[in-house]
């Protein structure tokens, strides 16, 4: 009982979360909560903006989602709305990049997009949970086609280069080994009635039930070769029509196997909240959806505008511009009030006079750097040769995942995966390489799971978002320390400036941050044009 010396048994809360823990999920939830990374979002539609003063002006800077969801919510309230931005297109990190596109990174290197028409590679954000419902409103009202993103494929790999001789193994084969030796264990235990002082006699009876259910166990509640274990993990051979029908059952990895494989550390992955079916992706690349705004907006975006300055007075706000393409003439724009959607790694380093509390937050986030590189090759050989129709293969090779194109499938002809998803050491490793090194490296890499690979290989593209003139990095790395020191002042309004995008949000790296942040910058601002018109 609790309470009763340093030791306490198990209660049946106990039990049933060590059970949610084996089947994962629960552990990662936990750690994804507490980094903002499992947040629900708050959409509940856009801000009422009745009211708006005739005349008034709003400066926009970049036209990522977060100030394209701002311009577009402000110009139907009334307000006159320029946006400055940095790039010769819309849409920022949401991004896409196909067959005649030309990309060049700081440094110098530029990179040709040979993909074949009708095929392309998201370098940014790639899918879409079905609870970010602000995005999947804007992209409903704008009229951009969504189809559903597959995040787990039971066919798809595992992969450890110290594993099983390096060999990948099929993820459905893992789970359900994995699965299966503990709901032995734990069939075991309750048989044993080493459960008979936290779970009732009626409830282990129920309990047993469920592990055989739950684990594929025989009717001696052991985890062993037969049909039942075949039918999750798969059969030597499957069954099939006319004399030759007859199933041949596979045999189950012993359970020190699984274990020491370590792959089982990738199974909990479409349990956690932000990767639960069902996910979506817009149909033909996610840049759709800045395309689709960028349409919307047309009249009020400034392309190839970089800012340069950002000066603020009681009358308004003033940023100091100058083409990208042809760098050396200062221009301005000014409105009556400003939204700034610039990453913090891109406006820290811009002169701007904002309050000391919000300067230190804007320098005080760090970006992370990742690396995503797409790889075109000459035929679908992933579902041809080996039945992999979307999903994920992780790995602990640096390329860490391989993600195989959520549509168009069975077709004929060539295709691109996601040949890498690279984090941390890794990322920044393939950052200080040139482009085609990277695709090199991908391609060695993947052959060690998809022998295919060196013969299939056409072309790629490789992005480092350390790289990216427009970001320095992927997404705000925030930390507790760092939330609970800087994020209120990051997200106060500073005299007549506000921020947005996904940094002002418990939402990072994720698209709805920064369509939410934006929302909430827009009611805010509103609220306080309206309060000073009456005053």
């Amino acid at each position: 009982m609790q309470g009763e010396g340093s030791e306490r048994s198990m209660t049946r809360r106990d039990l049933l979360r060590m059970i949610g823990l084996s089947a994962g999920g629960a552990a990662m939830y936990q750690a994804m909560n507490r980094l903002g990374f499992a947040a629900d979002s708050p959409y509940q539609g856009p801000p009422a903006l009745q009211g708006a003063p005739r005349g008034t002006s709003v400066l926009i800077l970049g036209a990522g989602l977060a100030g394209m969801v701002a311009a577009y919510e402000l110009r139907r309230a009334g307000y006159t709305v320029q946006v400055l931005e940095y790039n010769h297109r819309p849409g920022g990190r949401n991004w896409t990049l196909r067959g005649g596109d030309t990309y060049t990174e700081l440094g110098g290197d530029t990179q040709h997009c040979q993909f074949e028409r009708g095929l392309y590679f998201n370098p940014g954000p790639w899918r879409i949970p079905y609870h970010h419902r602000g995005l999947l409103d804007y992209c409903k009202k704008l009229g951009v086609p969504l189809e559903p993103f597959v995040q787990v494929n039971y066919n798809a790999y595992l992969h450890g280069a110290d594993a099983f001789g390096g060999k990948p193994q099929r993820y459905r084969t893992i789970n359900a080994d994995y699965r299966g030796h503990v709901a032995e264990l734990l069939a075991k235990a309750t048989r044993q009635s080493q459960l008979d002082a936290a779970v009732s006699k009626d409830d282990q009876a129920l309990l047993l039930d469920s592990l055989r259910q739950w684990g594929a166990l025989d009717q001696n509640y052991a985890y062993a070769a037969g049909a039942t274990a075949s039918n999750r993990r798969g059969y030597d051979k499957p069954p099939g029509g006319g004399l030759s029908a007859k199933p041949v059952d596979s045999r189950p990895l012993q359970l020190h196997d699984v274990l020491d494989s370590r792959l089982w550390s990738n199974l909990t992955e479409g349990e956690t909240y932000e990767f639960q079916t069902t996910l979506f992706q817009p149909v033909g690349g996610m840049g759709k959806i800045g395309e689709a705004f960028g349409r919307e907006l047309e009249a009020v975006i400034r392309y190839n505008a970089k800012v340069t300055a950002i000066q603020q007075d009681e009358h308004g706000v003033t940023a100091v511009y100058e083409d990208a393409r042809h760098p050396g003439r200062s221009m301005k724009a000014r409105g009556d009030w400003c939204i700034c959607t610039l990453p913090l790694s891109i406006l820290s380093q811009i002169p701007m006079n904002v309050g000391a509390s919000m300067a230190a937050a804007i320098g005080a986030v760090p970006y992370a750097a990742t690396v995503k590189i797409g790889l075109q090759f000459k035929r679908r050989f992933w579902e041809e040769d080996e039945d992999i129709y979307g999903g994920i293969t992780a790995t602990d090779l640096p390329i860490n995942t391989i993600s195989y194109p959520s549509n168009d499938f069975n077709s004929s002809g060539k295709g691109v995966l996601l040949g890498g998803y690279l984090w941390g050491l890794n990322a920044y490793q393939f950052t200080a390489m040139t482009p085609g090194e990277r695709i090199r490296r991908a391609v060695a890499y993947g052959s060690q799971i998809h022998p295919q690979y060196k013969a299939e290989f056409e072309n790629g593209m490789a992005v480092a978002w350390h790289r990216v003139p427009f970001t320095m990095g992927c997404f705000a790395a925030w930390s507790d320390e760092m939330r609970a020191k800087h994020y209120q002042n990051l997200c106060q309004v500073d005299g007549r400036i506000a921020l947005a995008g996904e940094h002002a949000s418990y939402l990072p790296a994720w698209q709805e941050g920064a369509v939410t942040s934006a929302l909430d910058v827009v009611g805010r601002i509103h609220q306080r044009i309206v309060a000073g018109a009456s005053a």
